[in-house]
């Protein structure tokens, strides 16, 4: 029955959302905690709620579930006597990379809903039409299996023509009629409840799909199916994840067609292509083999991955992001405490202890392990434990075998942490307090990791060890030998911001 799905399904919405909140009330609620510890005067703490609660009642998941009987009836009724449409959503914007504004858009909770359900509809009936390397919001594909499968096609290859396209507004900008002309000729299951619930959610906009909704996530892969199938018609390989597209092939005849291939879809569907962001057609080349072709590239970027034909890295910018990720835990523990011509801090190092110091490593611990300890990986890589769940920040690149990589990442946290204390130590000093040869400050660049290893802080050893990027690599590299990428993966891979 139809109400009872959505209640269900409702429900469950309030839940997840619910749950988000009373997860961010509590972080809120911790960081006070570590501030009152960590400095004097810490700022009270502010529990904001999201502002489109204020906007209707619908937005809140906590007056949404307490009403999720009448609700669910309500919205039955008009699904099924063809009077549904959703209301307009809430609209806000977001700072992007490049400066430029990035809008996000929210759904009342039961229009949100309803979109869901259609969607899994759709998609439990049409999953088999979709192109096996069409990798976005599928149940059966994720990013990581779009990264292994570009690395290992890579490999073959010693040289390999790549094509790289990038469109404006892809969401906003598919033409409707198109949308529907997809559904009619290319053997979709959609029947007329459906393409009702559709239509009226595409009545909200004159052109393109609002993101925010399920049903958008399924007429986006409706839209590349011909792009898809027209790409795999000339030979081509390629990744497509959403609008992210890699295209390769180690002929160049085959591969001018990419071009062709993606105008055409252009033209069809509306959708501009950004040649400012497109890098166009490249020969990817092994590092120092000499090529003819003027435009070379010996890596490419997609998903939050740099690929080569020899190895897969985190790519460059990710890295400088986790740099300055870890560089900031280091500074609001060790240095900002500290720095002001009145100290902050409520604990002066003393007595071969620095409590802000173990603090810092453990937030870098949790940054880069999630909930794991060194002792759990340490057991699990000697095969004491049969399985571990990964969450923290590796655990979104569980694909990566640049070990060399890796090691630079490793000896620059060592040298981070180690000019952190210099400057700590120096502030300390200048203001009085005589710390020089007390831990952490004697520590050296050959002697952090056995001391940090080795010191016991309240009886427990362990808790300043050195978090190792290599060693979570290895750890999640055994996951991925035992129980495969899907388990190993972080849960939230395929909406995490690469």
């Amino acid at each position: 029955m139809l109400e009872n799905t959505l209640k269900k399904m409702i429900e469950e919405e309030c839940d997840k959302l619910g749950q988000r909140y009373h997860d961010y009330h509590n972080a809120v609620h911790l960081e006070y905690i570590r501030n009152t510890k960590r400095i004097n005067n810490a700022p009270q703490k502010e529990i904001k709620l999201p502002a489109y609660w204020d906007v209707d009642k619908k937005f809140n998941p906590f007056y949404v579930k307490k009403h999720s009987k009448q609700i669910a009836r309500s919205l039955a009724k008009k699904l099924e006597d063809e009077t549904y449409t959703p209301h307009d959503p809430y609209v806000m914007e977001v700072d992007k990379k490049d400066g430029s504004k990035r809008e996000v858009v929210i759904f009342q909770i039961p229009d949100a809903v309803v979109s869901k359900y259609i969607y899994k509809r759709l998609t439990k009936k049409n999953r088999h039409r979709f192109s096996s390397t069409s990798y976005a919001y599928r149940d059966d594909r994720n990013v990581h299996f779009a990264i292994q499968d570009i690395s290992i096609e890579l490999k073959n290859y010693p040289r390999v023509f790549i094509a790289e396209f990038d469109f404006k507004n892809f969401f906003g900008s598919i033409n409707h009629s198109y949308i529907f002309s997809q559904m009619d000729k290319n053997g979709f299951i959609v029947n007329g409840f459906e393409r009702y619930v559709i239509s009226r959610f595409l009545s909200l906009t004159k052109k393109g799909v609002l993101q925010g909704t399920s049903i958008s996530l399924f007429l986006a892969n409706l839209a590349c199916w011909g792009l898809d199938r027209k790409l795999e018609d000339e030979g081509l390989r390629f990744a497509r994840y959403a609008d992210d597209t890699v295209i390769w092939s180690n002929s160049y005849e085959k591969i001018t067609k990419a071009y062709e291939i993606i105008h055409s879809f252009s033209v069809e569907t509306g959708i501009e292509i950004n040649f400012m962001k497109s890098d166009g057609i490249s020969l990817l080349s092994q590092d120092g083999m000499p090529a003819e072709f003027k435009e070379i590239k010996y890596h490419i970027d997609f998903l939050g991955y740099k690929l080569s034909g020899k190895k897969t890295s985190i790519k460059d910018s990710k890295v400088k992001e986790i740099k300055e990720q870890i560089s900031y835990i280091l500074y609001r523990n060790l240095i900002q405490p500290v720095k002001p011509a009145m100290i902050r801090a409520v604990t002066i190092p003393n007595n071969n202890e620095d409590p802000a110091f173990v603090t810092a490593i453990m937030q870098i611990r949790r940054y880069m392990y999630g909930k794991l300890n060194e002792q759990l990986i340490r057991l699990y890589l000697l095969g004491h434990y049969k399985r571990l769940t990964f969450k923290g920040l590796m655990s979104f690149y569980p694909l990566i075998n640049d070990e060399k990589q890796l090691k630079e990442l490793d000896g620059w946290l060592v040298s981070t942490i180690l000019n952190t204390l210099k400057l700590r130590e120096k502030l300390l000093v200048y203001k009085g307090h005589n710390i020089q040869n007390d831990f952490p400050f004697n520590l050296t660049n050959n002697n952090i990791l056995n001391v940090c290893k080795r010191k016991k802080i309240k009886g427990k050893s362990g808790l300043v060890q050195i978090p190792s990027f290599c060693r979570i690599y290895h750890a999640i590299q055994l996951g991925i030998e035992n129980d495969g990428i899907e388990y190993t993966m972080n849960p939230k891979s395929n909406s995490y911001n690469y």
